[in-house]
């Protein structure tokens, strides 16, 4: 069997090396300290030779995995994890790094208390900084970082210090990673677009969470001050967005990207941060998903109505020629229950929402006075006054 004590040990081939992982991980071992060894021996076994087995996603999954499914996680899976996470606080080792990333974030898709973990030991700001630091020394490890960044961050409330350690740069660096060349396999960068919009919800949360009268303690939402002062050079994330909330089915990260896009309509210094065509293709969306969403999900359509309303009035599209206004009436019609004989009655948040959105000039039919004249009143000396009375006239004529 491998060693770490046994120096200038070499498997023989890719199978050898397996076989010698699993020996490691499935000898017995009763007390902390030959638990601590072993630990030891598999993080030293698999980073001298990740560069000839470890070639593939795969290849670190199966790695992390022949630890997870092991005897000796499975019987001391505590104190496994207590070392996980003193390892990821204090490894320089890339491969190291990449294993324990590895470990953890499988381990808290499985249990959440992981994650939790993670937060409580303070290991927000570190995950923060190898996420800054070291996508150009190891892409793999980093991506698994930010994985693992992005899952406890989604399924908790962050603190104040946590929100606290994420500086402007780190943002922007974010934003500027996606506006490189797409890759191939990864064409909208999507777990940097989805760390973005986790770290919005965050702020957004400890926003609703300030003491009355404290508003000032809010943490700045550095996401959007982001797109304040610099959308002009970030202009591709906007884009991806909106191609992903296209073809978003997950109710989660519809939700994330709706609550981004209410900010932004919002907010004055990023009411044009869209381009146009882009506005045009989130109404079509709009549209569509209002008009299927299933009526469990009343939240989500809420949301969308909510984001609707500022998008038409503050946006570009509050401009002439004013896009899809009849199919956005008849939406509205529909929603409200003109026309609604396959949904259930429409609920009285859903009416203020529609209410809202008809307030939108654009969208409003024109009064009597801004109705033009007609031609044939002026000869015949009507004006619209007279006009209105004769309608009036009429009604009380023939009883209406």
């Amino acid at each position: 069997m491998a060693n770490d004590d046994v120096p200038g040990y070499i498997p023989k081939n890719e199978q050898q090396f397996w076989n010698d992982l699993e020996a490691i991980v499935t000898s017995p071992c009763q007390s902390p300290e030959a638990i601590d060894n072993c630990l030891k021996t598999y993080l030293a076994f698999t980073s001298t030779f990740a560069s000839d087995y470890l070639i593939t996603d795969f290849d670190w999954a199966k790695c992390a995995f022949k630890l997870l499914e092991s005897p000796l996680f499975r019987k001391h899976r505590g104190y496994v994890r207590r070392r996980m996470l003193g390892r990821l606080r204090k490894d320089t080792s890339n491969p190291r790094l990449h294993l324990v990333a590895s470990i953890l974030l499988y381990d808290g898709r499985e249990s959440q208390k992981v994650f939790e973990n993670l937060l409580e030991e303070g290991l927000f700001e570190r995950l923060v900084a190898i996420v800054k630091d070291k996508r150009e020394e190891d892409p793999a490890m980093w991506a698994v970082a930010l994985d693992l960044l992005y899952e406890m961050s989604r399924i908790q409330r962050l603190r104040a210090q946590d929100l606290d350690a994420i500086e402007d740069e780190f943002v922007q660096y974010l934003f500027s990673i996606i506006e490189e060349d797409p890759e191939e396999d990864d064409p909208y960068h999507y777990p940097v677009i989805r760390m973005l919009l986790v770290l919005n919800e965050q702020y957004m949360v400890s926003a609703h969470t300030v003491p009355s009268g404290r508003a000032d303690n809010a943490p700045t939402n550095k996401v959007i001050k982001t797109l304040c002062y610099h959308g002009s050079i970030y202009k591709t994330f906007g884009e991806n967005i909106i191609l992903l909330i296209n073809r978003e089915s997950e109710t989660c990260l519809q939700l994330l990207i709706l609550k981004l896009l209410y900010l932004l309509f919002t907010t004055t210094a990023t009411y044009e941060y869209f381009y146009s065509n882009d506005l045009r293709v989130l109404v079509d969306v709009i549209i569509r998903n209002l008009l299927d969403l299933p009526d469990e999900t009343q939240a989500l359509r809420h949301t969308y109505l909510r984001v609707l309303y500022p998008l038409l009035n503050h946006s570009q599209l509050r401009r002439a020629p004013h896009y899809k206004k009849e199919e956005l009436l008849r939406l509205f019609d529909i929603l409200s229950g003109g026309r609604n004989e396959h949904f259930e009655p429409t609920d009285p948040t859903t009416m203020r929402l529609i209410s809202r959105c008809l307030n939108v000039p654009w969208l409003k039919p024109p009064t009597e006075e801004m109705r033009p004249e007609n031609p044939a009143h002026r000869f015949l000396g009507m004006s619209q006054g007279h006009r209105a009375d004769h309608r009036r006239l009429g009604a009380l004529r023939f009883g209406y």
